[in-house]
Formats: C-alpha cells, structure tokens, sequence
C-alpha cells in the first residue's frame, strides 16, 4: 500500500509539474499574443500615422496654394484701386489745369502757385506708386503679407488723400473763380466755362 501511495503520490507530483509546465506555456503564449497584438496594434497606427500625415501634407500645400491665391486677389484688388485712383487724379489734374489757365480770372502768379501744388500733389501720388511697386514685387522686397498688406493699406490711405486734397483745392479755385467773375459781371462765361 505504502507503495502504491508513493506512486500515486509520484504521478500526482508529475502531474502536478506538468500542468504548472502547461501554465507557464500558456503564460508564455498568451504573452506572446500580446506581444503580437502589439506588434499589429503599433503596425496599424504606424499606418493610420502615415496616412494622416499624407493627408495632413497634401492639404497643407492645397491649403497654403489657396492662401497665396487670396493674398494675391487681395493685392490685385487693392492695387487695382491705388492705379485707379492715380489714373483719376491724373485725369482731374489735367482737367482742372487746362480750365484754369483759361479762366482770365486768375493771374499769371496764382496760375504759378496752382502749378506748383499740383506739382506737389502728382510728386506725392509718385512716390506712392513708387512705394507700391516695391511692395508688390516679391523678388525685391522680402517681406511678410502683413507687412505688404500694411505698406498697401498705407499707400492707398496717401492715394486718397491726394486725390481728395486735389479735388477740395480745384472747388475751392472754382468757387474763386465764380466769385471774381460775379463781381466783374462774367458770371454766365464762368459757368459755361466750369459746366455749372
């Protein structure tokens, strides 16, 4: 019996050793899915990660193209107003001009005085055009888009107030005009004269 008993005790021990073996298998393979689930896992966000990234790129280039298209609309449509702007102080100086120095009532000094303010005034607008050429062309000048956008804004603000000091200092020699020419009784010559 004490034999049987060892035997048994021996197959028990066996057995024992065997399925603690078969735990420590199955220990080592459930780490060794892990491990592969891991593996796959990171694979995967590896390839999401690229994947994004590419995608990430490509619409940061489709999206810096769009912003430089619109930084160029933007100069387009503000360049375009300065020219404008210059085209009709140009067009109003020489209109005015031409009037005044027809009008007998204004004399050769004041005519002098009309040249050299307009002088003056068309100087100003050329520097601002000067200014701006600097700013739009990019191989030049390196500067930011604000800093153009701000050197743009600020040649248009000096266009307009040429422009508008133009027309305020034509009005004003109009309206000098109009009252010499009633105090000498030409009224109606002025008139047709400056279209009133």
């Amino acid at each position: 019996m004490e034999i049987i008993k060892q035997g048994i005790r021996r197959v028990i021990v066996a057995v024992d050793l065997k399925i603690q073996r078969l735990q420590n298998e199955t220990i080592w393979l459930q780490n060794a899915q892990k491990a592969v689930e891991n593996t796959l896992s990171k694979l995967h966000l590896d390839e999401i990660t690229d994947w994004v990234e590419r995608q990430r790129n490509l619409y940061a280039d489709y999206f810096e193209e769009l912003r430089n298209v619109k930084m160029a609309l933007t100069y387009f449509h503000k360049v375009k107003g300065i020219v404008s702007q210059q085209v009709q102080l140009v067009k109003e100086y020489r209109d005015a001009w031409a009037l005044f120095q027809r009008d007998a009532n204004f004399t050769r000094d004041e005519l002098n005085y009309f040249y050299k303010v307009y002088t003056g005034l068309l100087r100003e607008s050329s520097d601002a055009v000067d200014r701006l050429l600097l700013v739009v062309n990019a191989f030049v000048t390196k500067m930011t888009d604000g800093q153009r956008l701000s050197i743009i804004d600020e040649v248009s603000a000096s266009m307009e107030r040429a422009l508008n000091d133009l027309r305020q200092f034509n009005e004003e020699n109009k309206m000098l005009a109009v009252q010499r020419a009633a105090a000498k009784g030409e009224i109606e010559m002025v008139k047709r004269l400056y279209g009133f």
